[in-house]
């Protein structure tokens, strides 16, 4: 015969032998596919509030924002603001898990964004002036964010990696190769020529294209940046090197079919405009 507390303690025993052992951390900071959402909700999104906590680091200022949204940490380059100020910020990209190095303190979520908003409202007695001379965006993001592989510098979407300068997203288009991928197939399949024709119609809608997958840069931003090229669109207008957004690598130079959200007239600030982007794709090889 078992005594209850005999039973109680062989059934703990089983529950502890079949639980799922917990993954060895990661060297790097790694974004669970659950924050995905809320990654997509503030991307672009114009925030304002009132500045809960403010600090200085290596070219920029970090912010603790009481937004509509909630409270949220937010770094642009840096700047003179005081606890207390209701702030609006140009809208930037969202980074989870970035470990600041000057600071030695990891944000579980933060925006990087270019700037402060001035446009939103009048100037007021006490208004954070505008960025220092030479703390461009782009250049001290690079500078702080070590939460690409390697603790190498962050260049700009879409860009090669240790590169040391940046003309934007321009700066980072693949040229014309000769190509000649067939268009994907299935529902809501374009080329992307046809991605750029339609942008507008197409913006905030999922579709699917098939392309050669000219060049990625790894983990900008917690995310994979993809070119791809089918042979279609308008090489002078650089309508034929299409950027994708995934979690995925399908590898350099092979033919993939990738589908996502295409978002129209994406603007990140310092230059990191795209007439057409495809956000968090999946992959089909």
């Amino acid at each position: 015969m078992l005594f209850p507390s005999t039973i109680l303690f062989r059934a703990a025993l089983c529950l502890t032998l079949i639980a799922p052992i917990p993954a060895l951390a990661s060297e790097q900071p790694v974004a669970l596919p659950q924050e995905k959402a809320p990654q997509s909700e503030l991307d672009g999104v114009s925030l304002r509030g009132n500045v809960l906590e403010t600090m200085n680091s290596n070219g920029y200022t970090y912010l603790l924002l009481d937004a509509a949204q909630g409270k949220i940490w937010v770094a642009i380059p840096e700047t003179s603001v005081k606890v207390g100020q209701d702030l609006a910020i140009v809208p930037g990209m969202t980074m989870f898990n970035f470990t600041s190095k000057t600071l030695n303190r990891t944000f579980e979520r933060i925006i990087f964004a270019p700037g402060l908003d001035k446009n939103s409202r009048p100037a007021t007695a006490g208004e954070a002036v505008q960025p220092a001379s030479g703390s461009g965006f782009d250049a001290a993001l690079r500078t702080e964010a070590s939460g690409a592989k390697g603790g190498a510098t962050l260049p700009e979407p879409g860009a090669e990696p240790g590169q040391s300068t940046s003309a934007g997203s321009a700066g980072a288009v693949v040229p014309s190769a000769e190509v000649n991928v067939h268009k994907a197939t299935g529902p809501n399949s374009y080329s992307v020529g046809e991605c750029f024709d339609q942008g507008k119609e197409l913006n905030g809608k999922v579709v699917r294209v098939r392309g050669k997958v000219m060049k990625i840069s790894r983990m900008i931003m917690g995310k994979n940046w993809l070119h791809i090229q089918d042979g279609t669109g308008n090489p002078l207008q650089n309508y034929h090197d299409l950027v994708v957004t995934t979690q995925e690598d399908p590898g350099e130079g092979n033919v993939v079919t990738i589908e996502g959200t295409l978002a129209a007239d994406k603007d990140f600030g310092a230059g990191y405009r795209y007439d057409v982007l495809i956000e968090d794709a999946k992959i089909e090889k």
